[in-house]
């Protein structure tokens, strides 16, 4: 059974995940609008694994015989002034996904919650690899960003990108 705040802390980065899945979601909106379904297409399936994550909280959370809260989530940002702008978007929410995951990391040895701790190192290890991959495109759009070729090959390798199978978690 999980403590009271290792409930709270891990029902906070449930409703994060979905939050970010939602974010994902809207940049995908915001590159269909643009006609670059690659970089939109990049944007879904980011979306798709978002909601992975939060079903693999949602049932950690059921088999450890806590309760699971979901809250209201706040609408995701809509525009962005550039493709450029809405990377760094998705870096920055990465990154803020990672330290709410440290978050749940520290509570859970300050209270010694070793299978929570052993759970959550999957996601550790999930977001070096998630803030990587969206830091590599980052830099190269900076890269072609004055160049329409350059943008049109990025989509067209964006567009190329598949779900990963696999990304079993310890739960």
């Amino acid at each position: 059974m999980l403590s009271e705040k290792i409930q709270q802390v891990l029902n906070k980065q449930l409703n994060a995940e979905f939050h970010s899945a939602y974010t994902y979601l809207s940049l995908a909106a915001y590159f269909e609008d643009l006609d670059l379904n690659g970089f939109a297409h990049w944007m879904k399936i980011q979306y798709q694994e978002e909601l992975l994550h939060a079903d693999k909280i949602y049932t950690f959370i059921n088999n450890r015989d806590a309760r699971v809260i979901l809250e209201r989530l706040a609408a995701p940002r809509a525009e962005w002034a550039s493709p450029l702008e809405a990377f760094k978007a998705a870096l920055a929410n990465e990154q803020a996904l990672s330290q709410k995951i440290y978050e749940v990391v520290d509570e859970a040895l300050q209270e010694r919650d070793h299978a929570t701790h052993a759970f959550m190192q999957w996601f550790v290890n999930e977001q070096v690899e998630e803030e990587a991959i969206v830091r590599d495109i980052v830099s190269d759009i900076e890269r072609v960003i004055e160049s329409k070729d350059g943008l049109f090959l990025m989509d067209r390798d964006l567009a190329g990108r598949t779900p990963q199978v696999g990304q079993e978690s310890p739960a």
